[in-house]
């Protein structure tokens, strides 16, 4: 995370400030009723003293100021679509103009030249380091496996990583230490350990080396070759964070909860397992699949306009033209000899589908699909990819999130049922 400066002291107060405020000066300061603060000390966000001398309570000055600054700022921002969403301060991920930054930083350039590792580690400091590996604990991993390998042949990826997620978490009884210093040593230590404790698909690596080379092995029985791997280790960096997403939200309310790194990791998964998030790598992948097979696009997008259906790995909610992480995966792929035939597959997709729907581009599922196709994947390896990938930046988010007061994302339900009184059923 970035680190911002401690604020300056006040003129006439000294930095370790002992000021105790009245229950009635808090409630002043806060603009709401007295009950109201005593709520603020039930949900946690203050904490409260008894007063020896009289009968009410006091509070810290400086926590009282604080939650009042925090209360303002979430006033000030804005409603998006009439105060139908939820609007949530983050300083993670922008995405503007057809663009996306980290931190104010332009993605798609970043990971270009950094690894995988190094720019996730560079989200949760602010501090490059350049060269990091991040590795799995033998203890945590073998935690991870033991339940992994019991499952039945036919889970899916998603499935054993919530598995190896949970069994991780068991392995590491300090879990619930949410300093950022142990929690970055969880997130190091956690999205090593669920790649290693995924089945093998090929030769197994001996020895350690970047998260990409030891993802390899689990997504493909072929041998890796150099651009092969730069070109997953950009996918890996590019999909870090996309801002809000729907599993990067769920992480948001299980930080908020206080929940621990690996079950906030659990919650994000649990959302991206929904056939809306994180099915739509695997439709891209048999899509394109029989496109090259058959040789050519139109019959293939023919039958998806006549069932009535989206065609995969086209358009995106936040982008007027192509995906940038598209673009920048696209790129990479015309060095990788043996993708021709997938990359020219997906052009046709792209110009096929709009002589009838002008306006759909490329989104990053095609181009993962043109990676996985090319290198014999299997059709789930675009979940894998994405999942793993998108740990790092699950972890960005809780780390801004446990910043904040606890229990802020509560939203008020609209009830729309009988009213009361109703008799007795």
């Amino acid at each position: 995370m970035d680190h911002q400066a401690p604020d300056d002291p006040q003129p006439g107060h000294p930095q370790t400030d002992d000021r105790r405020l009245s229950t009635r000066q808090a409630a002043e300061l806060l603009g709401v009723k007295p009950a109201t603060v005593y709520a603020y000390v039930s949900r946690g966000q203050l904490t409260s003293r008894r007063d020896p001398v009289g009968r009410g309570s006091s509070f810290a000055a400086r926590e009282v100021e604080e939650l009042a600054r925090r209360s303002r700022r979430e006033a000030s921002l804005p409603q998006a679509a009439a105060g139908s969403e939820l609007a949530v301060r983050t300083g993670i991920t922008l995405i503007e103009d057809d663009r996306y930054w980290y931190r104010g930083v332009d993605a798609t350039e970043l990971a270009a030249r950094h690894s995988y590792e190094e720019v996730a580690d560079w989200l949760w400091t602010g501090v490059l380091r350049r060269g990091i590996r991040f590795e799995a604990p033998a203890q945590m991993l073998a935690a991870a496996r033991r339940p992994v390998a019991a499952l039945p042949e036919h889970s899916g990826p998603l499935d054993r990583l919530r598995v190896a997620a949970a069994a991780a978490a068991v392995a590491d009884p300090l879990r619930f230490d949410l300093s950022e210093e142990a929690v970055l040593g969880s997130a190091r230590a956690l999205i090593p350990t669920l790649v290693g404790a995924l089945p093998l698909a090929g030769r197994a690596h001996r020895g350690t080396g970047p998260l990409a080379w030891q993802l390899w092995s689990r997504l493909t029985a072929r041998e890796a070759d150099p651009v092969a791997l730069e070109v997953l280790d950009l996918a890996l960096a590019l999909l870090i964070d996309h801002d809000l997403a729907a599993s990067t939200l769920a992480v948001r309310v299980a930080a908020s909860a206080r929940a621990h790194p690996y079950a906030v990791v659990s919650a994000g998964l649990g959302a991206l397992e929904g056939p809306l998030h994180g099915a739509a790598g695997r439709l891209a992948h048999r899509m394109l699949a029989e496109v090259v097979e058959g040789g050519g696009a139109a019959p293939v997008v023919a039958d998806h306009l006549r069932a009535g259906r989206r065609v995969p790995g086209l358009g995106h909610r936040l982008y007027r033209g192509e995906d940038p992480r598209a673009t920048a995966l696209f790129a990479r792929l015309e060095a990788l000899p043996q993708a021709g035939p997938a990359l020219a597959a997906a052009r046709d997709v792209v110009a096929t589908t709009a002589a009838r729907r002008p306006g759909l581009h490329a989104n990053v599922d095609l181009a993962l699909a043109v990676l996985t196709v090319s290198c014999g994947m299997p059709a789930e390896a675009g979940e894998t990819v994405f999942a793993v990938a998108r740990t790092a930046g699950w972890i960005a988010h809780a780390l801004e999130e446990y910043q904040e007061r606890p229990l802020r994302m509560r939203p008020s339900g609209l009830y729309h049922g009988p009213r009361p009184p109703r008799p007795m059923p």
